[in-house]
């Protein structure tokens, strides 16, 4: 028996998957425009993601092989998305494995140029939707009425799951000062003193009144004497998903959203968990007196919608910052939904 990887395939039209009963089939909508996130100028000092030498550079020389080499990775901004889409591979094949589905991956607008809203083509054969929000707001990314329409439609079909995952909204003031107080809070060198993220999310977000809003990029505690981060805050009684079953962290990143409440009404928005954040590090978010995050919301379902919305942080589906067995079982429970 072979012990090679499977061939990969690029550029191509999707294969529909069959319904299975019991199986959910998945689907990863990255809500960018490749050629509009890759070809920012890299002398931009805000609002664009690093270049892969940028990335070298600062996490030297974790980079420094042959895969990632001139000769046979790319070396721009383009080469950090495809960093994004790298590091997701382990939750597609846990899943695939837990579903006996491929998991679909679709984005906006591709590599190749072409567009792709969310209708029927992605929607037909897909029953959790995960739109990954990693859209910076100045590239005015919208949903679409017909886009709209069509999720609404869809939710309505049972055993349907929209995951929602807009990233973070660091250096959102024109206060300076602030920003450069988020900047040493979350200490990453690869994130610029304003990166936001989202609009597209945003946009969907009103339309379907989710009470959400994604707000500064905050570090995690650790474990004391550790970099482990610190375990979750689980409100377990809420959760009869069983998303957090033997479920204790989520993964370790250093600038993740707080998913903040723009409304009060318990039946329409449960908080399952919450991250402590990084008191050692002085934030506007801990100055108003916050000691947590929320990083897990959901949305049960509340006719005429029948399925269920979830909001939680794209990386906690990607092996950038590492991964954990703690992770694995949210990614399993996640695909085993029922």
């Amino acid at each position: 028996m072979s012990t090679l990887p499977p061939a990969r395939t690029y550029n191509q039209n999707h294969i529909p998957r069959k319904y299975t009963p019991g199986k959910r089939r998945i689907s990863i909508y990255w809500t960018w425009s490749y050629p509009w996130e890759s070809q920012r100028d890299p002398a931009a000092m805000e609002n664009r993601f690093s270049t892969i030498t940028e990335v070298r550079n600062a996490l030297w020389p974790a980079y420094e092989t042959p895969e990632y080499s001139a000769a046979q990775f790319l070396q721009g901004i383009a080469g950090t998305l495809e960093l994004f889409h790298r590091s997701t591979l382990s939750f597609q094949q846990l899943a695939g494995e837990a579903t006996g589905h491929p998991v679909a991956v679709f984005q906006r607008i591709d590599q190749a140029g072409y567009k792709l809203p969310i209708d029927e083509r992605i929607l037909a054969d897909t029953d959790t939707l995960m739109v990954f929000g990693l859209d910076h707001l100045i590239s005015e990314q919208e949903a679409a009425p017909n886009e709209i329409a069509a999720i609404r439609e869809w939710l309505k079909r049972e055993g349907t799951c929209l995951l929602l995952a807009p990233h973070h909204d660091v250096g959102f003031t024109p206060d300076m000062q602030q920003r450069q107080i988020e900047y040493q809070h979350h200490g990453d060198p690869l994130v610029p003193r304003q990166q936001r993220f989202g609009q597209y999310t945003r946009s969907l977000m009103r339309a379907l009144e989710v009470p959400v809003m994604n707000k500064y990029g905050l570090r995690p505690a650790v474990v004391k004497g550790t970099k482990e981060i610190a375990p979750l805050t689980a409100f377990r009684d809420l959760d009869a998903l069983a998303l957090l079953k033997n479920v204790t962290t989520f993964n370790f990143h250093p600038h993740l959203p707080h998913y903040e409440l723009t409304a009060k009404d318990a039946n329409a928005v449960r908080v399952l968990a919450n991250q402590p954040v990084d008191l050692d590090r002085p934030h506007p978010f801990i100055t108003a007196g916050n000691r947590e995050f929320t990083t897990l919301l959901w949305m049960p379902a509340q006719a005429p919608r029948a399925g269920h919305i979830l909001l939680v942080d794209s990386t906690n589906f990607t092996t950038l910052f590492g991964g954990t067995d703690s992770l694995a079982n949210f990614w399993r429970n996640l695909a085993l939904m029922k």
